[in-house]
């Protein structure tokens, strides 16, 4: 299994705070890996550096062998590095259709010009997006959704819907931020499922960050975890579950915060 992200002492200082240390990690093509750690641990922020909304002070991130640290987020989106939002991308007083359409335009090849005029090469780009989105639709299961407005949604689709954008620009790596949070059971297994299809027929690469931490034991092939910026752990979840380290992080929780 190749390489596809490789994390290299990924350091973010924020005056005298350091809010990740020295962060080291690879990611697999074609796997599930997930960052976890307490409130503070720095998760968020080693987001933010992988899809460089954040400069790095020390450390790079590479893709496929190529550094793609500091470079401008959607230069990093465009080379198949997406991050999604928990609710902050998604249109409200759009469609679900509406709403992934409009993600296809990271890949169009026209101009904003050429949509204002309505071009050829634009009317091309937008009867391909329109095209794609019903096949994410489809994919995703949101076909009796499709043409509700995003401000309708319940948490669960609304999720849904991040996702189907993410998966409108065609990446190589998905990050996602919280997938499961304000979930019941039932809906967070529902996306559990979506995701490893994403992996599995679409060949996405996922990484994710994520405070569930059944859902996490239940979806990952590995798992990172971050404590006061740095990383104490790498390993499987059978691996991470029984590891002195993460057990001590998570002391004062419940046993089942952890899995276990």
């Amino acid at each position: 299994m190749s390489v596809i992200l490789e994390v290299k002492g990924a350091t973010k200082r924020y005056g005298g705070l350091v809010a990740v240390n020295d962060v080291s990690f690879t990611v697999n093509e074609g796997e599930i890996l997930s960052v976890i750690g307490p409130n503070g641990a720095g998760k968020s922020t080693l987001f933010k550096l992988i899809a460089s909304f954040v400069q790095t002070s020390a450390g790079e991130v590479l893709l496929r062998g190529e550094r793609i640290s500091d470079l401008a987020p959607h230069t990093v989106a465009r080379k198949g590095v997406v991050r999604t939002f928990q609710e902050t991308t998604i249109f409200k007083s759009m469609t679900v259709r509406e709403n992934i359409i409009v993600a296809h335009h990271l890949r169009s090849r026209a101009s904003l010009l050429g949509f204002f005029l309505g071009t050829g090469l634009a009317k091309a780009d937008e009867a391909l997006f329109a095209e794609s989105a019903d096949g994410i639709v489809d994919f995703l299961g949101l076909q009796s959704i499709r043409d509700e407005l995003a401000s309708n949604l319940p948490q669960g689709h609304l999720r849904a819907l991040g996702m189907a954008i993410g998966l409108a620009t065609q990446p190589a790596v998905l990050l996602l931020d919280e997938p499961f949070a304000g979930m019941n059971h039932d809906e967070t297994m529902h996306m559990v499922a979506l995701v490893r299809r994403l992996r599995d027929e679409r060949g996405v690469t996922v990484l994710l960050v994520e405070h569930d931490m059944p859902a996490v034991m239940k979806i990952s092939d590995r798992i990172v975890v971050l404590n006061f910026g740095e990383k104490i752990a790498e390993g499987t979840p059978s691996e991470i579950q029984n590891n002195p380290k993460v057990i001590e992080a998570y002391l004062g929780a419940e046993d089942a915060a952890i899995g276990m």
